[in-house]
């Protein structure tokens, strides 16, 4: 969790300085205040980049040249000092005054999710957005899975390069054996994540939306083949196409809700409610397996939700036992534990209540 936090020229904040609540933090203020601001910048610290895909150059403050986050953490008795800067020149990550960790150093000091408007995407958007969030658990479940992810891209940039280059079916063909390799090592970390997973994904599934989820794994060729064989039968293909089709980098996670695809039968606000919940599995799975509470971004959880399943969504994020920083437009908008902290933003500047 994160106590202490400061962002300077980021978006709209020239000077902001947060100290939080392990527990539940509220910031609230009029639309265009800079309360989502300041969780971008939260999010940022944690993983070196914006959940809502801004560049650089947009993130920083007019006029000036580069924004600085910094922030203090903690974790079973160990405290953590993590800052960024970004500019022109590129990033740069500090944890504890180390520059050679990258965005997996500050992911591992700040673990954090976020629950956004736009979350309902994680359903209705493409498989990118779902392999992604299957990555991010085995990023905190299974110890080896940075290092699988890393290598098969490269293996795949590499095999990707050969077939856009036109190179020979030989020379194509030279790659598949370390490209399967690495393949079926992070096709088995993600089946493994989800597995851990997957209680935590009916739980919170049947508490938001009271109705029976599926999860299935598509891991990106035919079950009815081995890879290696999908590579081979696809070599056609893939150099008419200039691009690998099979292989993890397709996978998919297929979510069914009362027997039905998800995403093309529910309304967006059950949408919402249903990526939620996925959210708030991983959080469960990736707190159980580090053994310490995560950080989680609630941006305006009210909007496209009746009283009912707000209340159901913040009684599941109040039980979860993480620290929570969450936004609204009212300081009542939401029910908040006794002990919750509060914080007003206007124009940028922000005040505790």
């Amino acid at each position: 969790m994160i106590h202490r936090f400061t962002a300077n020229n980021f978006r709209c904040l020239e000077n902001v300085e947060l100290s939080l609540s392990p527990d539940f933090n509220l910031i609230y203020g009029p639309n265009a205040s800079g309360k989502t601001s300041i969780l971008e910048a939260l999010a940022y610290l944690g993983r070196g980049k914006s959940f809502r895909g801004a560049p650089t150059t947009s993130l920083v403050r007019h006029g000036e040249q580069a924004f600085v986050l910094f922030g203090e953490t903690s974790a079973g008795g160990r405290h953590q000092r993590v800052g960024v800067r970004n500019s022109r020149e590129g990033l740069e990550i500090r944890v504890d005054g180390q520059g050679d960790g990258g965005a997996a150093a500050l992911a591992e000091a700040l673990p954090l999710q976020v629950i956004d408007p736009e979350v309902h995407d994680l359903v209705a958007g493409g498989p990118e957005q779902r392999r992604r969030f299957i990555d991010w658990i085995a990023f905190h479940v299974e110890p080896d899975h940075l290092l699988a992810w890393r290598r098969f891209r490269r293996a795949l940039k590499q095999r990707n390069a050969a077939l856009k280059g036109r190179a020979s079916a030989a020379a194509i063909r030279s790659w598949d054996a370390e490209f399967v390799e690495l393949g079926m090592r992070l096709d088995a970390s993600r089946r493994a994540a989800l597995d851990i997973a997957r209680d935590a994904l009916v739980d919170h599934g049947e508490r938001l939306l009271a109705t029976a989820l599926g999860f299935e794994y598509q891991q990106g060729w035919s079950s009815s083949k081995e890879l290696a064989q999908a590579l081979e039968e696809g070599l056609d293909r893939d150099q008419q196409q200039g691009a690998t089709q099979s292989g993890p980098h397709r996978a998919d996670l297929k979510v069914t809700y009362d027997e039905r695809q998800a995403r093309k039968l529910v309304s967006r606000g059950q949408q919402k409610l249903l990526a939620s919940a996925m959210i708030l599995a991983a959080t469960a799975a990736a707190q159980a397996a580090l053994e310490r509470p995560l950080l989680l971004l609630l941006d305006d959880p009210a909007a496209e939700l009746d009283a009912a399943a707000l209340g159901r969504l913040l009684e599941a994020v109040r039980s979860l036992g993480c620290q929570v920083v969450a936004t609204s437009l009212e300081k009542g908008a939401l029910e908040l534990p006794p002990d919750a902290r509060v914080f007003h933003v206007e124009q940028g500047a922000l005040r505790a209540v």
